[in-house]
């Protein structure tokens, strides 16, 4: 089984609504192994933001999965706005799978568009990846929503990834952050 994945972001310090709180990381960690464990997942396709991705990434990586990062513009341009922008040690990790990806050329960034557009488009390029690597190894595509289970409205990417997911015929399965 081949996972792509989108999720939640650790929530901002000055967070209106808990969505993913710094203090359940290693609950939700537990949560993304379980479900990459009973998937049988061989590899994982997402973006590489703090909170869902990243922890996600790191699993696969102590499971010894194949990996395959899409992000939606340079490196060092998610880092500033999708990984140290939040709570918590994330660029240190993000550093480190990044490098470990790339060195695999498993390392994908795309062409820039607008901020508005980017993550959007970002959630299509991953599950395109997703679909293609699948088909390269020979195994089924699952999607994994990793978040609080509700939407937070037309803007919301993670819902956004479901919807288009369920589209493209995926089974979708759901992990918790709360």
């Amino acid at each position: 089984m081949l996972v792509t994945l989108a999720g939640r972001r650790i929530d901002a310090i000055d967070a209106k609504e808990i969505r993913f709180p710094l203090k359940n990381v290693e609950l939700v960690t537990g949560r993304v192994r379980e479900m990459l464990t009973q998937q049988q997942a061989k590899a994982l396709v997402c973006a590489a933001a703090c909170g869902a991705d990243l922890l996600a990434l790191s699993v696969a990586g102590e499971l010894r999965l194949h990996r395959k990062i899409v992000l939606p513009f340079s490196r060092q341009r998610f880092r500033e706005t999708s990984v140290v922008d939040r709570p918590g040690e994330w660029g240190p990790l993000y550093d480190r799978i990044l490098d470990e990806v790339e060195g695999k050329g498993d390392l994908v960034v795309m062409a820039p568009t607008s901020d508005g557009e980017a993550y959007a488009a970002g959630n299509l390029a991953i599950l395109d990846q997703a679909i293609q690597l699948g088909r390269e190894l020979h195994e089924p595509v699952t999607a994994a929503l990793v978040w609080n289970g509700e939407s937070r409205g037309s803007s919301d990417i993670t819902e956004g990834f479901g919807i288009e997911a369920r589209r493209r015929g995926l089974t979708v399965v759901e992990v918790k952050t709360l």
